[in-house]
């Protein structure tokens, strides 16, 4: 297609989910810190060996799935931002500390004053948590 070429879709042609998946060098261990977000486990794939492959979480309207990599996962190397949204900031934050999970204090910017903190996963994939409503 050429740059800034329109294309006309009809209503029906259009992408109405999406689920990041990031690869994580421990699925079990990736699910067990979002369970600590409130997320559960939709669905899962395990080897013959019995490890877990891949996994489906989800929580209201976030979804997520973890595939376990096959290279060696570099948490300076993760391009990928996760934003996330609470209905209780604060609780969540207090939550995680409680859990023994580093979180960052909350911030209040132009663009969320309702405010967000930063969190890394187990795999050093950043998450920014902010005020949902």
């Amino acid at each position: 297609m050429a740059e800034g070429a329109t294309v006309k879709t009809s209503a029906d042609a259009k992408v109405t989910g999406l689920i990041p998946i990031p690869s994580v060098a421990d699925v079990q261990r990736s699910m067990d810190f979002y369970k600590l977000l409130g997320m559960e486990l939709r669905g899962q794939l395990k080897t013959s060996s019995g490890d877990l492959q891949w996994a489906h979480i989800a929580c209201e309207q976030a979804e997520l799935m973890f595939a376990r990599a096959t290279d060696p996962v570099v948490p300076s190397h993760q391009a990928v931002l996760f934003y996330l949204y609470s209905p209780n900031l604060v609780a969540l934050r207090e939550h995680l500390i409680a859990a023994g999970v580093r979180v960052s204090p909350i911030t209040y910017t132009d663009y969320m004053p309702k405010g967000e903190f930063r969190v890394e996963d187990p795999d050093g994939y950043t998450l920014l948590i902010g005020q949902a409503g």
